[in-house]
């Protein structure tokens, strides 16, 4: 699998990733260097089950992966369903243990998951490995011997998360979690000659474990680095919305949803957003950067981080629907022509108001939707023009509804001015 917009002629792959900010914290950087330049490294990265989905703080890592291997390197994903079922220590308190049947489901949705981002064809084809095959059939005496006897328990204790749980106390079930993951490294050395892992900035002392472990094994020299965590300007939490995670699966996080959140994201973060997650050449994002800069009105940028990664997460056809609906929400385009699912997820992000029996006139409906404060404010906006339903504007106060109106037979888009809008649904 290779790219022609794989950087060529003036950057190495190194330099680029660089350049993109994807490279925080490395083992070696000249062996790094070496390593990654020569275009041929089997190299792995991880993702625990612990949800049903990945969400779009996992995109630093599989958009990573799909780079390296655009650069002739051979990925092998990892998917947890053994340390999925113990869970790297968090900060604030022991994690919940979800049932092993649970985490095994949840194994197949995030490997199903992962495909559109690798190529499983060619001399450099991606595997989907699970750590389950090697940690579960190991004993109990065969992991405290062949393992355990490898990590000193003084530089374990040294990590950041296990110093910050000691006063109020951490199990040894995630006090252990780096021996596997570290385990892990070893294992895919021995079985597939993995000489490279890379995660986030935050799994860095589990990785340097894994690099340490896998030396003291009498194995390598294997290599390692960290990408930066994805923060946002305002100091609100990546890949979080009012609903709650942005998610990969489109049952969780819709097409729609998944678009707007790219759409909508800051113009002091786009720009680093596109270098870390857009596939587009160096010379392509300086110019979206300088346009950004001059006229940040028209978010091109953000536009085409939207449009680039939708597709790749979702496909081009759900693009162009989540497209269609961003422009005929606001009266830029044909209602009609959006599928009836695409329109539901959109008009539940602004606010969909669900109804039975008679519809109320047009007055009342702006009310119920939250769109005004009451009915002699809807009927003001209406006598103003501002009040429109399916992007048609109702001059008429006491203006009703014709049922052959509604969408799909059951959905209303209501409008008031340019921007502000909400839906209204008719059940039963």
């Amino acid at each position: 699998m290779t790219d022609s917009n794989l950087p060529h002629g003036r950057d190495s792959l190194t330099d680029d990733l660089r350049w993109r900010g994807l490279i925080q914290d490395s083992t070696g950087p000249d062996e790094l260097r070496a390593l990654l330049d020569a275009g041929a490294a089997t190299f792995y990265v991880g993702f625990d089950p612990t949800a049903p989905s990945l969400h779009v703080g996992h995109l630093m890592q599989v958009t990573t992966a799909r780079r390296l291997q655009l650069a002739g390197h051979r990925p092998l994903l990892l998917v947890g369903g053994a340390t999925g079922q113990i869970g790297d220590p968090k900060e604030s308190a022991e994690r919940t243990l979800n049932p092993p049947e649970v985490v095994a489901g949840w194994v197949q949705r995030i490997r199903d998951q992962l495909a559109p981002f690798v190529s499983y064809a060619g001399e450099n084809a991606a595997q989907l490995v699970n750590n389950l095959e090697w940690t579960g059939e190991m004993s109990v005496v065969e992991f405290l011997r062949d393992v355990g006897k490898h990590f000193p328990v003084n530089k374990m204790l040294a990590r950041e998360v296990v110093r910050a749980r000691l006063e109020t106390g951490i199990s040894f079930t995630e006090f252990s979690y780096q021996l596997l993951q570290a385990n892990d490294f070893f294992e895919l050395h021995r079985r597939h000659g993995c000489q490279l892992q890379y995660g986030g900035s935050d799994q860095w002392g589990n990785i340097t474990a894994g690099v340490d472990y896998v030396r003291r094994r009498g194995a390598g020299p294997v290599q390692a680095f960290t990408t930066p965590l994805v923060t946002r300007s305002d100091g609100t939490k990546f890949g979080k919305t009012e609903g709650g995670a942005v998610w990969l699966d489109p049952e969780m996080t819709s097409p729609y949803a998944f678009y707007q959140f790219w759409v909508n994201a800051d113009d002091r973060d786009v720009t680093r957003y596109l270098r870390y997650f857009s596939f587009r050449s160096r010379e392509e994002l300086e110019a979206l950067e300088k346009e950004t800069a001059e006229r940040p009105a028209a978010r091109s940028a953000q536009r085409a981080l939207a449009e680039e990664l939708t597709t790749l997460v979702h496909g081009a056809e759900e693009t162009r629907q989540a497209v269609a609906a961003s422009q005929a929400l606001f009266g830029r385009g044909s209602l009609d022509d959006l599928a009836p699912e695409t329109l539901r997820a959109a008009l539940s992000e602004a606010g969909l108001v669900q109804l039975t029996g008679e519809l109320p006139d047009v007055a009342g409906l702006l009310r119920d939707s939250g769109l005004v404060g009451g009915l002699k404010e809807a009927r003001r906006v209406i006598t103003e023009g501002g009040a429109y339903v399916n992007n048609h504007r109702v001059t008429d106060v006491d203006a009703t509804v014709d049922p052959a109106d509604l969408l799909h037979g059951r959905y209303l888009v209501l409008r008031r001015g340019k921007r502000s809008f909400a839906g209204v649904e008719l059940r039963g």
